[in-house]
């Protein structure tokens, strides 16, 4: 192996080190074509971590032949049979979604949400997710996200096919890596809670907002979506998490006395 080989072999072992800790996560996906594709094109970028959740036809020759070369990735990918599954341990959820719905939530160009990805501390996960092909993300999973994605694309003809929606995100997370500037390093003390935790304070935050007769049962999902987007903005920390826990734990008690 020559100087220039051995050079480009250790840029490309840092490129992958850099990426190794993000997913891509298809969700329903219909033509197993596509998840072919969409391998191909995070292959090509150096993304290694496939996650299939309910795909409708997996595995599949035809995902095989559309992956063309990169079937070694449709070996690995994990099926999971829920999107919380998939989200298990990831610090950080990203989604891509071309249209808005009821409640607005925070929108990030691609080229910010690859900064955002590579700027999560060493040994974090991050998912960034894919809804299916003609409905996108249902508004239960943009719940989901931290942040949505947007692909700045023609508006009179904004149609993107799903595997193209991975490429151009690959593609900008791949030259995050390689630029390597411009990156925000978040403070030391700060480790994000993983989306199961934060799943689990949902819960207990709707069920102390029922107990204190805050949140009207018969509508619920108004107000826990906009808590969600309030508390998934922040992105607490384990000590942090803990201390919301606590504030929880406390204002049921202390309202179970009252009710006594």
């Amino acid at each position: 192996m020559n100087l220039k080989a051995a050079q480009d072999t250790r840029s490309e072992a840092q490129v992958a080190a850099r990426l190794s800790h993000i997913r891509i996560v298809l969700i329903n996906t219909s033509h197993p074509g596509n998840i072919g594709a969409s391998a191909r094109a995070m292959k090509v970028m150096g993304l290694q971590h496939l996650h299939l959740v309910t795909p409708k036809n997996f595995p599949c020759a035809e995902a095989t032949a559309m992956a063309s070369g990169a079937d070694d990735l449709l070996e690995r990918a994990v099926l999971h049979d829920s999107l919380e599954s998939a989200l298990d341990g990831c610090s950080l959820v990203l989604g891509t979604s071309a249209r808005m719905r009821s409640l607005p939530m925070p929108q990030m160009d691609l080229r910010s949400a690859a900064k955002s990805a590579l700027s999560e501390h060493e040994g974090q996960h991050i998912a960034i997710i894919f809804g299916q092909e003609r409905a996108g993300l249902t508004n239960d999973e943009i719940h989901r996200c931290h942040q949505l994605v947007h692909v700045d694309t023609n508006p009179d003809y904004s149609s993107l096919n799903l595997s193209q929606a991975v490429q151009v995100m690959a593609y900008e997370l791949r030259m995050a890596v390689i630029g390597g500037a411009g990156n925000t390093i978040a403070p030391s003390d700060w480790v994000p809670v993983d989306a199961g935790q934060m799943e689990m304070f949902f819960v207990h935050l709707e069920q102390t907002l029922l107990d204190i007769k805050f949140m009207n049962p018969e509508q619920p999902k108004r107000l826990m979506a906009r808590m969600r987007r309030l508390f998934n903005r922040a992105r607490p920390d384990q000590n942090e998490i803990n201390i919301l826990r606590g504030i929880l734990t406390a204002t049921q008690q202390t309202a179970q006395k009252h009710d006594n």
